[in-house]
């Protein structure tokens, strides 16, 4: 952003705030009556009204015509191939609604100032993505009524906050029985951080599956590592370096089971004859791996047009149905997986 819009933004949010004590409301009932909400008493809204009048203050989406309506969709980072999926599918989703989307990342700026940059520039609201929100931004959003969704948080929010997910453990669960169908008895996992709610949920559908097929849970053969490639590779290697390694690993995310791939190439493991590796996520990268991985699909693109229909309907006074939304996974199956070898020399 430019210094003159900046300054532009700045004092557009700090006339809101002014608006907003002259009142006596908060500067989200102010945001309110900008955006032409419903959910503001006449009287309110009057008082308001005036005052932005008073002050010649435009609403800058309406001041040229065919203007898109504007939300901000805020994530952690913008690394990693499920990231650029969501991505594309909250800005492909909202353009067809006819909504610009503004994307931004929390390493530089955090989710409160997010927050403040959604009400200065007069968006519809946030979509928040894989990202951990603190306490006190979850009570700024429920006490000042910000149009918020999340998308996969990374801890519990408070059951009045939208979020959008998939269902994570049922796909875990589906994944592993794949495997168990092949005739894999030993399954290894790359599982995520204890931390992610999605990481929790897959490790909980793996060890479901197991249970479920008799196969008693056995912790040497799972490691927790962040969604990365580099911790993913290492822990790998700790899996399968060893005398009784696994016939399969489940790994929690693309960029794991990529990790995985490459330890078992390092390891001189073919893969599926040596080692069937499973995936959660089916991004790009799935498809174009070496072998293809069979994974567990996210539904991206509906991910996006969910989040995006959810917010638009809060912004426009109307609280959904549910405030927790999960979309069905579905198994792809590719060249990655195979009986184990034990199996198929029996059967010779």
């Amino acid at each position: 952003m430019t210094g003159s819009g900046r300054s532009r933004r700045d004092a557009q949010y700090g006339l809101l705030t002014s608006i907003a004590n002259e009142v006596g409301v908060s500067p989200a009932t102010v945001s309110k009556v900008v955006h032409r909400r419903r959910d503001v008493s006449e009287a309110t809204r009057a008082r308001v009204e005036a005052l932005l009048a008073e002050h010649g203050y435009i609403r800058t989406w309406e001041s040229d015509e065919g203007r898109p309506q504007q939300i901000l969709a805020v994530f952690r980072d913008l690394a990693g191939p499920y990231t650029l999926e969501v991505v594309r599918g909250i800005v492909e989703s909202a353009a067809e609604m006819g909504v610009h989307t503004i994307v931004g990342t929390t390493s530089r700026r955090s989710i409160a100032q997010w927050l403040e940059e959604s009400v200065a520039l007069g968006a519809a609201g946030v979509v928040i993505v894989i990202s951990a929100l603190a306490e006190r931004d979850q009570h700024r959003i429920l006490d000042q009524r910000l149009p918020v969704v999340l998308v996969d948080p990374l801890n519990a929010p408070s059951v009045d906050i939208p979020s959008v997910g998939v269902t994570n453990w049922h796909g875990a669960t589906t994944a592993v029985q794949h495997l168990l169908g092949l005739g894999h008895r030993r399954i290894g996992m790359l599982a995520g951080r204890s931390s992610s709610l999605a990481g929790s949920a897959r490790l909980h559908g793996y060890r479901a599956a197991l249970a479920e097929a008799g196969i008693h849970y056995d912790p040497a053969l799972v490691r927790s590592t962040d969604f990365d490639y580099g911790e993913a590779l290492s822990a790998a290697r700790g899996i399968l370096d060893r005398s009784e390694r696994p016939t399969a690993l489940f790994a929690a995310s693309d960029v794991q089971a990529l990790g995985a791939l490459e330890a078992a190439r390092r390891l001189g493991i073919a893969v599926p004859s040596g080692l069937s590796v499973m995936s959660f996520d089916d991004t790009l990268v799935a498809a174009m791996a070496s072998p293809p991985l069979s994974a567990v699909r996210q539904p991206f693109r509906e991910l996006g047009q969910e989040a995006t229909r959810v917010l638009l309907h809060l912004a426009d006074g109307r609280p959904p149905a549910t405030t927790r939304r999960e979309l069905a996974t579905e198994l792809v199956v590719r060249m990655s997986t195979a009986p184990p070898r034990i199996e198929r020399d029996e059967r010779a």
